[in-house]
């Protein structure tokens, strides 16, 4: 039997997940990498993407989890990962998401201010990446 890894994933909101599974697949800023039990210590930044669990065995994900962004923690027996947005990707409503970039796109041709454009254009990148996840 594999052994297993304790997982936990955080946001702002809550505790997404905390249990121990046999592999987790995180979005790195430098690469998707595998965790799994026994791992070097690492701190990593997490990009915009799709967390995969593997909870039983690393032929079939169990969970694939959406996130905006954040920070891991990985020890030997316990991977953190704290973003700073999470959503099951099953419960990612693809109209909603539609309807929020298509109010986004019409609000930003109104802005003239750099941050705010700025800060739109982050909001857009990370619901076109959502979108692209639930396919």
């Amino acid at each position: 039997m594999t052994q297993k890894i304790q997982f936990d994933l955080v946001s702002p909101e809550t505790k997404i997940m905390s249990e121990p599974v046999t592999m987790a697949v995180i979005p790195g800023s430098e690469g998707d990498f595998g965790v799994l039990s026994g791992h070097m210590p690492l701190v990593a930044n997490v990009r915009t993407g799709t967390v995969t669990i593997y909870r039983d065995n690393m032929n079939d994900s169990s969970e694939r989890i959406f996130i905006a962004g954040g920070v891991a923690d990985v020890t030997g027996d316990q991977c953190t990962v704290l973003a700073e947005q999470a959503i099951n990707v099953t419960d990612i409503d693809v109209a909603e998401i539609d309807k929020q970039i298509a109010e986004i796109e019409s609000d930003l041709s109104s802005i003239t201010d750099d941050a705010d454009k700025n800060r739109f254009h982050k909001k857009l990148d990370i619901l076109n990446a959502m979108r692209a996840s639930k396919a």
